[in-house]
């Protein structure tokens, strides 16, 4: 299978860039599973933390949110670090990609997420479903559809118009 190259031309040089490719299922497998592994653990250990003092919703479900931010963005940031390190070497450049690339890929999913969607599917949960560990899960998985349509649109973007792999200069053609 060939790479095609789309030329991107600026004012001051033309970039060759490789065309975007179509993404299957297994890629987002490859890409989120392991960070939500590691979030739903982190979520299911603080909701469990947190029930041993209050059984208030409100609270569980604050705990369940920190916990899962904590995996989830844990691991994001080790895997697109890596992505970068591979592209642009380490150092302090790669750092600040890194945190570029962890918002334009996250950032729109998180504001529709934080604002609306998770919070409000967390407290649902833990409010419809007897057992808190229960509703916790059903609402982050309710939630967890929307975030992840908005996120790979977002990750697509990214790599389509260049964000995630250096540029090579070439001859005008």
């Amino acid at each position: 299978m060939s790479a095609q190259t789309v030329m991107v031309i600026t004012p001051a040089v033309h970039v060759a860039a490789p065309a975007p490719r179509t993404r299957g299922l297994l890629f987002w497998i490859r890409r989120y599973l392991p960070a939500e592994i590691v979030c739903t653990i982190a979520m299911l250990a603080a909701t469990a933390l947190v029930a041993l003092w209050t059984d208030n919703v409100a609270l569980l479900a604050a705990a369940a949110y920190i916990g899962e931010t904590i995996g989830f963005y844990g691991v994001l940031a080790v895997t697109v670090y890596v992505e970068q390190r591979r592209e642009f070497g380490g150092g302090p450049r790669t750092l600040g990609r890194t945190g570029v690339l962890l918002v334009a890929e996250f950032g729109p999913a998180e504001i529709v997420d934080s604002v609306l969607v998770r919070p409000a599917a967390l407290i649902a949960g833990v409010w419809l479903l007897p057992d808190p560990l229960l509703g916790v899960l059903a609402g982050k998985f309710a939630a967890d559809l929307v975030f992840y349509l908005v996120a790979a649109g977002s990750f697509s973007l990214t790599d389509r118009v260049g964000l995630r792999r250096r540029r090579e200069t070439g001859a005008a053609a």
